[in-house]
């Protein structure tokens, strides 16, 4: 596996455990995460309020269906599950694109979709 591969499955790992210094250390200081049409975070302190959302309650439940990488680009399909602090549940599949840089993310889109 590659090294940004690598990096993108350790970000995931963070995300599933919640675990913002494992997140965070896969990123650049300038990081871009963006979700067209509802977001755009610039930095890692943004980033960082973004990882437990205040929607949202525990970790979620994080599946990879599909990783491709060409040059310094990797793509990410698969699934996410989470409990919402209103009492619902998010059960949704994405396809998040991740520019890199150095072995570390550089540039995020999320494109999320609802079931």
């Amino acid at each position: 596996m590659s090294a940004n591969k690598t990096t993108v499955r350790q970000y995931m790992d963070g995300f599933r455990a919640s675990d913002h210094d494992k997140i965070l250390n896969c990123l650049t200081e300038d990081v871009v995460w963006e979700m067209p049409g509802h977001y755009r975070h610039e930095g890692k302190a943004a980033f960082d309020g973004e990882i437990e959302n205040e929607n949202f309650t525990g970790s979620p439940t994080i599946q990879i269906l599909r990783m491709v990488e060409e040059n310094n680009i990797v793509i990410a399909e698969g699934a996410v599950q989470g409990k919402m602090k209103n009492g619902g549940l998010l059960n949704a599949v994405f396809c998040d694109v991740f520019h890199m840089e150095k072995g570390k993310i550089k540039h995020l889109t999320t494109y999320l979709m609802v079931k």
